[in-house]
């Protein structure tokens, strides 16, 4: 193994349903296992594969669920089938980050480690291995490092971080507090400000450095994930993992941990800028993927196929995805996201995409299990 392959243990989380891209995304088959990267890897394959000169296969983990540990194994072959930590009931980030972390310790005390959300879009992916980089060295000086990205607009659909004075050269500058998802005019004054970034959910620490700091402030959690990771590869660890689990808080790794470790003084971020994007709905899909000239987005469709499978005239600024194999034919309208699947139609004004979550709500509380 190559010193560049040196620099950490990747840990990928995998889970959620991504409720913003339905119907395309379901319980049963979420976005990361989707190719939304305008090729044929699924977003959950095109980020493993961009941490390929950060690290080897053997020091990949993906933290899934029950329902799609066969087809995370299936469509990641080359890394062992025992780097998938299957989690039995959905725990939130941090226990999925917690897990991981020590499992990791039990094989390198003191190992560098990365955690990267399955479903984003980066598209410089040379810049986002120097930003990992950088933020390795802090890492490795005791920092617990979070991924900021540089903000190109006021964005009310993300979480941001302030940051304060550089810490180290690179530049590594001091978290000074996590902000929730801002009003349009707040964000529009972080952006002036120039003192805020983007909160991505990528996180580079040492695993010692974060499980200490889990104990201090989630003393249970740590207590219980510490007992997982003991009986991890033994034959014990099925009846731990199941006595063990549901106990543990169901709290996200942002307010359990980084909060109030930045709060201590023990958190800094690298400012990146490498084509980031959480993918989070429709319209913003149609804004990273390759449109054509009236501005339309067909995602995953193949022009060499002898049957198309979208006709449009007239129309402009469309994100459609054929889903079903029939024909989706639209004229004369513009700014739609028009979605096939085989069993649900979605079609709604791009500006509106964010809100399609609303409508799985609605089909839970109408007892609609099947469409979700």
């Amino acid at each position: 193994m190559s010193d560049e392959q040196n620099v950490l243990y990747g840990v990928v989380l995998a889970g959620g349903t991504g409720t913003r891209l339905w119907p395309l995304s379901r319980a049963g088959h979420p976005k990361f296992l989707h190719p939304l990267t305008g090729t044929e890897a699924s977003l959950l394959q095109a980020t493993v594969d961009r941490l390929d000169t950060l690290t080897t296969p053997e020091r990949v983990f993906v933290v899934t669920g029950v329902a799609h540990a066969a087809a995370v194994s299936r469509q990641l072959s080359a890394m062992p089938e025992e780097n998938v930590l299957v989690e039995p009931s959905p725990r939130d980030s941090c226990a999925a980050i917690a897990l991981a972390a020590a499992v990791i310790a039990r094989r390198d005390p003191e190992a560098v480690m990365g955690s990267f959300a399955s479903d984003h879009l980066i598209t410089d992916k040379e810049e986002f291995a120097s930003v990992i980089r950088r933020a390795a060295v802090g890492a490795r000086d005791g920092l617990l490092m979070t991924l900021g990205i540089t903000p190109t607009r006021p964005e009310t659909g993300y979480g941001y971080l302030h940051c304060g004075p550089e810490l180290r050269e690179g530049p590594i500058l001091r978290v000074e507090e996590f902000k929730e998802k801002p009003s349009y005019d707040v964000a529009e004054a972080y952006v002036k400000s120039g003192n805020y970034l983007w909160n991505a959910g990528m996180f580079v620490w040492r695993v010692d450095v974060f499980l200490a700091e889990l104990a201090r402030q989630q003393p249970q959690l740590a207590a219980g994930v510490s007992r997982i990771a003991q009986a991890w590869g033994t034959t014990e660890q099925e009846e731990v993992l199941g006595e063990v689990w549901p106990t543990l808080p169901r709290i996200s790794v942002d307010y359990a941990v980084m909060e109030g470790a930045a709060s201590a003084g023990r958190v800094a971020t690298v400012p990146g800028d490498f084509g980031w994007n959480d993918v989070g709905d429709f319209h913003t899909l149609g804004e990273v993927l390759t449109a054509d000239p009236a501005g339309n987005v067909v995602v995953g469709h193949d022009i060499t196929a002898d049957r198309p499978t979208v006709l449009l005239r007239d129309t402009e600024n469309l994100v459609v995805v054929p889903g079903s194999g029939r024909l989706v034919a639209a004229m004369g309208v513009r700014d739609l996201v028009i979605v096939d699947t085989a069993d649900a139609v979605l079609i709604c004004p791009r500006e509106r995409a964010q809100e399609v979550k609303h409508l799985v709500d609605q089909l839970k509380e109408l007892g609609q299990h099947g469409y979700i």
